[in-house]
């Protein structure tokens, strides 16, 4: 790297620490769901419509950034995330939290898409699956704060400012205000984008449609489903670890709610060695390490009714599922090299198994009444994990 990459790569870290806010949706459809009594279905709705817009956003988001710039685009998806953090200040009502979950999962969609090749651009040759895999780590660590800050806000020992548990929301806007200014400074030169035997065109649909004959790359499409398998798991454990261990143990919302943090632990480590491990081993070998925690831990969750099985169980999953999207992410990058900006696009529109897994999940727990539900509508996308090994050098 030059020295203008090296000094880039601060701002592109705090960038994933942002793009982490996400994972406060698991933890606050819980809370909304227990102050607004709600059931499965209800509050797994705002998990689904956040990722909702990744299905909408993405490939134009890919589109956008060979008009504007992979850094323009971040920018713009951090301002949007900072005012969907803005809005739960002014209460929580049922409609302000469905806008506000709309507008930081558009802000995701956008900075998801941006900011992976953005780090292609700034790492220069670097190992891309180990130094995604470390801007997951990051991220993971804005995602295991929520529960906890959550807590803290929930408690009557300090001062809220009568937010109670959205107090979370204000402590991550400035984060992502710091976010915005740093990125905004920092020069980053990105290359040209190539485009390869096509005819240039003003054409929208045109454009469209050459982005999703991309999907006819049996790579690119496989991997699309891999993304959707990983983020339906990943949102499904987020939102369902608590409902499970207040239903097998008896646990309050409170208590079990240290259940994501343990989940979000787990994935920290798993981004931090992953990055060490993705060196070291082959790929195929660390991605089949990973999926068989990710089955034992459906088998745990599904049997268990001990706190040491359930948590086990949650620690698995929560190492497992950890490098995944880094490992698929870059094998569709590495397959289509000048097509970077649409390959990324379609692959965080695989984010929109992040909507379909909970709606699945919540319907189904609705239906066996028991959480046992949510468990096999992952196992599904454990299951076809299995299918993607073959894929990979």
């Amino acid at each position: 790297m030059n020295k203008t990459n090296k000094l880039a790569i601060i701002p592109v870290m705090l960038c994933f620490f942002t793009m982490g806010f996400v994972d406060l949706v698991g933890t606050a459809s819980n809370y909304v769901k227990a102050d607004l009594h709600l059931n499965d279905t209800q509050s797994n709705l705002f998990p689904s419509l956040v990722f909702f817009w990744f299905l909408i956003f993405s490939v134009p988001t890919g589109m956008l950034m060979n008009k504007i710039g992979r850094k323009k685009t971040v920018l713009l998806s951090i301002i949007i995330t900072v005012l969907s953090l803005l809005l739960p200040l002014f209460g929580e009502s049922y409609l302000l939290m469905l806008l506000a979950f709309s507008l930081l999962g558009i802000g995701n969609a956008l900075m998801q898409t941006s900011l992976n090749p953005l780090v292609s651009t700034v790492i220069k040759g670097g190992n891309l699956a180990s130094t995604l895999t470390f801007g997951q780590f990051i991220k993971a660590i804005a995602s295991f704060m929520v529960p906890y800050l959550a807590i803290w806000g929930a408690s009557a020992s300090i001062p809220s400012f009568g937010l109670g548990w959205r107090v979370l929301f204000p402590i991550y806007m400035i984060i992502g205000i710091i976010a915005t200014l740093l990125l905004w400074t920092t020069p980053i030169e990105e290359e040209a984008v190539i485009v390869e035997n096509e005819l240039p065109t003003n054409n929208i649909a045109d454009e469209y449609i050459a982005c999703f004959k991309l999907l006819g790359i049996p790579i690119v499409l496989l991997s699309f489903i891999g993304i959707m398998c990983h983020v339906g798991i990943d949102v499904g454990v987020n939102t369902t670890a608590p409902k499970i261990c207040q239903e097998r143990l008896g646990m309050t919302l409170n208590e079990a709610a240290v259940a994501t943090s343990l989940y979000f632990l787990f994935r920290t480590i798993g981004c931090l060695t992953g990055s060490f491990f993705l060196r070291v081993m082959k790929t195929q070998t660390f991605f089949i390490i990973s999926v068989t925690m990710m089955a034992l831990s459906m088998i745990g969750l599904y049997f268990g009714t001990s706190k040491l099985v359930l948590y086990t169980a949650i620690a698995l999953v929560g190492y497992g599922n950890s490098n995944v999207f880094s490992i698929v992410f870059a094998q569709a990058l590495q397959c289509v090299p000048t097509k970077k900006n649409e390959v990324s696009g379609l692959m965080i529109m695989g984010l929109f198994g992040g909507t379909v897994f909970p709606l699945l999940m919540g319907y189904v727990s609705d239906a066996l009444h028991r959480q046992a539900g949510a468990i096999l509508v992952m196992a599904v996308g454990v299951a076809y994990l299995f299918t993607y090994i073959r894929k990979l050098a």
